[in-house]
């Protein structure tokens, strides 16, 4: 019954995901790699972007760790750690300005209590436990055929979904807080705002392809779930 569960029709409906997903990552390595060579008129590196908006927004206290790795980026609102890739950390390019303003946007919503960030935060345990386990409960119910052990699996899984739908708003409201420091400071001038812009919002593109990959494979499970109903 594995192959009934793997090779059916039902991966029609991971085709449009996966496809999204490619074309998210060449777009974002392509723009990632075009903008990581063009040096900002300022002459800041990453890091002393992060810096000064940190620094700017009230949040001295925020620390900047260089982690290797390439676009590792990320803010740790437990420890208050920003932590900045290798590239990132270094360079006076305008990927990484962009890059290094959109982490410190994460920090900014921290500071603020943005409400999406928040639950975002508090999904992560659930959702870990159901990235881990809830593909492997469903398989067993399949196995056995027992429904009721198919639906637990299922509503594990949705909270992945769930998880990666609020991704979205807080991934966004990062960019633009960025977006308005980076212009607002004169990090970057009138011409490279857009160009920022451009680098953001083909990294934003890979979580929309991983909100629709876990949409998808959603839908997949519930068709399978209702075929064995039948």
């Amino acid at each position: 019954m594995f192959p009934y569960f793997t090779m059916d029709y039902t991966i029609i409906f991971l085709i449009p995901a996966m496809l999204l997903a490619m074309y998210a990552q060449g777009k974002v390595r392509s723009t990632y790699n075009i903008y990581s060579r063009e040096r900002v008129a300022s002459g800041m590196s990453g890091a002393e972007v992060a810096r000064m908006v940190l620094d700017r927004s009230g949040l001295p206290n925020v620390r900047i760790e260089r982690v290797p790795g390439n676009l590792t980026d990320h803010y740790d609102p437990r420890t208050k750690v920003l932590r900045l890739s290798d590239e990132v950390y270094s360079k006076a390019t305008i990927a990484s300005a962009g890059v290094a303003a959109h982490e410190a946007g994460h920090a900014i919503q921290d500071q603020v209590s943005y409400g999406p960030l928040k639950l975002r935060g508090l999904m992560v345990p659930m959702a870990s436990f159901g990235s881990r386990f809830a593909m492997l409960i469903v398989i067993v119910g399949l196995i056995f055929s027992i429904p009721t052990i198919m639906d637990v699996g299922i509503l594990l899984f949705s909270l992945v979904v769930l998880f990666q739908l609020i991704t979205l708003p807080v991934e966004f409201n990062a960019s633009r807080r960025a977006l308005a420091v980076l212009g607002d400071y004169q990090i970057l001038n009138y011409d490279e705002v857009p160009k920022a812009k451009k680098v953001l919002d083909a990294a934003a593109l890979t979580y929309v392809a991983a909100a629709f990959s876990a949409i998808m494979s959603l839908v997949r499970l519930l068709v399978l779930r209702n075929r064995r109903r039948d």
